[in-house]
């Protein structure tokens, strides 16, 4: 509450800050030690149970109804050295390389020592039996010809563990830190250039109604797209179960859309292309599907050409996450005398369609749910409340980066750090006469 984070400077405020001594009530400052160590040991196993239990007496006390949520996420770097990165590109790469060293150095050392063995452990096993004397190590020692090749086979061995390790790591990311294997890197929102360098951190989740944080979630996942479900299914598993969520283009995806249908919990989210198809470019470009006219009783396409793009053939999709859709391939008759050809496809053959049916009716009915006149003011609400609570977070509070490492504390963090932002809120909202306010509403004037 008061923009203080380390131990160390904790334990300073309850030596002589008055208001931290007055909360001691008489008892002696605790070391930074202690501190430390119950935010990274006890808090972890109790930190989310206590922030649902003042999200229920913010409810109690009329300031939360659970009825509109709003969702964003944002980018915090994590407590981890720069360039201790791991790439999975590159670790599949040497990988497969080390491989083929280990598999020719066990046939090369098992027929220069006579052993019949094809697998590296054993062989490994084996020369070590025929060890007589101790190792040598340093300058002016002559290492023997069976110590060479033994230590040859250990190394590589050793790296076939390491990149096995890595690969069990990266759970479907394309990197990880060595000093926090739990953080991906990103680019954090403070870069603003092109090419800022990727930083370790978090993709951190909130869900604020009233303007307080009533959800929040930690991912090491870059992007928000598989955030929301598992999101929304924590705050289900603690009973919460909302009328309306509203979220930006960033979540919007079939699975997205499929979950919101299979819960009573209705969906506000902003297509991908909404403020691109605004435009005149978007409009006149003849390439894009939009643009085109739709048969559904052939389930053809007409494209400003005139030419007919006929469905050919149905097939499967799987995401990321595993989400399996159908997609509907479509293929132009012929495109080869098309004066438009080039404004239209790069492909050397005919002008080819991927369509998800489902996905685009999904998108019709959340276009035409954000464009009511309920749609409107939830997502105007969005851009005010959520966004601003990462704003205080981030420049008020001045929370940048962790102080601890691993997802299970960092979510702590997190949470200590929404439940002072709760409290905050709470007692300026009574100041200010703001209490029981749930949505901000469009001047008129």
């Amino acid at each position: 509450m008061e923009g203080i984070y380390s131990s160390r400077r904790i334990r300073t405020a309850c030596q002589r800050d008055i208001n931290f001594i007055w909360l001691l009530n008489g008892a002696p400052a605790p070391s930074y030690h202690e501190i430390a160590r119950f935010r990274s040991q006890r808090l972890p196993q109790c930190a989310e149970e206590l922030f649902f239990q003042l999200a229920e007496k913010l409810a109690d006390y009329g300031e939360i109804k659970f009825e509109h949520l709003f969702v964003d996420g944002t980018k915090i770097e994590a407590n981890a050295n720069k360039y201790s990165f791991v790439w999975k590109k590159s670790t599949t790469k040497y990988e497969a390389r080390n491989n083929k060293k280990l598999e020719a150095a066990t046939e090369t050392l098992s027929a220069k020592h006579g052993i019949l063995c094809t697998e590296a452990e054993k062989l490994l096993e084996d020369l070590l039996k025929k060890v007589t004397e101790p190792f040598v190590y340093g300058r002016g020692h002559r290492k023997s010809e069976l110590q060479r090749d033994i230590e040859l086979l250990q190394g590589l061995l050793e790296k076939r563990k390491k990149y096995s390790r890595y690969q069990e790591t990266f759970k479907g990311r394309n990197s990880f830190s060595k000093t926090d294997p739990d953080a991906t890197f990103m680019h954090m929102k403070e870069d603003h250039m092109r090419n800022a360098q990727l930083k370790p951190g978090y993709n951190i989740q909130f869900g604020v109604e009233g303007e307080y944080i009533t959800g929040v979630s930690v991912s090491s996942e870059r992007s928000d797209q598989l955030t929301l479900i598992p999101f929304m299914e924590n705050l289900r598993s603690h009973g919460i179960e909302y009328k309306d969520v509203t979220a930006d283009a960033g979540y919007e995806s079939e699975e997205t859309y499929s979950y919101f249908e299979s819960i009573p919990t209705e969906c506000y989210i902003k297509p991908q292309n909404y403020e691109r198809s605004k435009t005149k470019k978007f409009k006149s470009n003849m390439a894009l599907r939009e643009n085109m006219a739709y048969d559904p009783e052939l389930d053809e396409y007409t494209c400003q050409a005139g030419k007919k793009i006929r469905a050919k053939y149905v097939g499967k999709q799987k995401t990321k996450s595993g989400y399996e859709r159908e997609v509907t391939y479509y293929e132009c008759d012929d495109c080869s005398q098309c004066q438009f050809k080039k404004r239209c496809t790069r492909a050397k053959g005919n002008r080819k369609l991927q369509v998800s049916k489902r996905f685009i009716a999904q998108r019709s009915a959340s276009l035409e749910r954000i464009t009511s006149p309920k749609g409107i003011q939830l997502r105007m609400n969005r851009s005010i409340q959520s966004e601003g609570a990462f704003g205080v977070v981030k420049q008020n509070y001045g929370f940048r980066q962790f102080l601890l490492r691993g997802r299970k504390k960092v979510t702590t963090e997190i949470l200590l750090l929404a439940m002072a932002y709760n409290i905050n809120k709470l007692h300026a909202k009574i100041q200010n006469d703001r209490t029981g306010m749930q949505l901000f509403v469009k001047d008129s004037a």
